[in-house]
């Protein structure tokens, strides 16, 4: 069971939990069929773009459809597009597509991984009706992408980023609307409570008010259908 005084951390790969943190860890597809799933811990599971394999992708979605129906998982992904690997966006778009309707069966969000593919995504966005809500993880991006996106209804997640006063991340934080924020700390070893003290420092509230905030956020993905 989650405590309201702990830091939601949305998106994670590390496998240690802290007693001060509830976070969701990242299975990737290739791992579903060897990671050993615990009902006390939380997960997201996805096929990550960066290691689709065209002759198995098939495969490890009926895998994650499998364990996506398991109450530990929360969400679908981290899957997604990125212009940075020599996979075809048109197979990129494919697997992600896939994993939207298998989070769409079990009624979970999708956590989204996106790379240089802003456009494609929000190209995708405008002929495709969502049941689930999508959040895009470890935003760094331009005030005006994220304007764009907000506006689709995605939410944004911001992690390590934060702590560079300048960063695209610091100022779009501060600019939208807190009821669509989450933080993590993704691969990186620094304390989900630093992102949560460089986030409250940005909008100039208190850490206890934000962490409040986020898991009434958090509650709000699992009452839309």
């Amino acid at each position: 069971m989650a405590k309201l005084e702990q830091f939601l951390n949305f998106h994670t790969h590390n496998v240690l939990e802290l007693p001060t943190e509830r976070s969701i860890l990242n299975v990737l597809g290739q791992d579903l069929t060897t990671y050993d799933f615990d009902a006390g811990r939380w997960v997201s599971v996805g096929i990550h773009p960066w290691y689709v394999d065209v002759k198995t992708w098939e495969s490890q979605l009926k895998e994650l459809e499998r364990r996506a129906a398991q109450p530990e998982v929360k969400m679908v992904g981290e899957c997604g597009l990125d212009r940075l690997i020599p996979l075809s966006l048109e197979i990129q778009l494919q697997v992600f597509e896939a994993q939207v309707q298998v989070a769409e069966r079990v009624q979970k969000p999708v956590v989204i991984h996106s790379v240089r593919a802003f456009n494609e995504l929000l190209q995708w966005s405008k002929n495709r009706r969502t049941q689930v809500p999508l959040v895009i993880h470890g935003f760094v991006n331009k005030p005006q992408i994220a304007h764009q996106l907000l506006q689709k209804g995605f939410y944004l997640s911001f992690g390590a980023a934060l702590l560079r006063h300048d960063s695209h991340a610091s100022i779009v934080i501060r600019e939208m609307p807190l009821e669509r924020v989450f933080l993590e700390n993704d691969d990186r070893t620094i304390p989900i409570e630093a992102v949560y003290q460089a986030a409250a420092t940005h909008l100039q509230w208190s850490t206890g008010y934000l962490q409040s905030q986020i898991w009434t956020n958090f509650a709000t993905l699992f009452s839309q259908k």
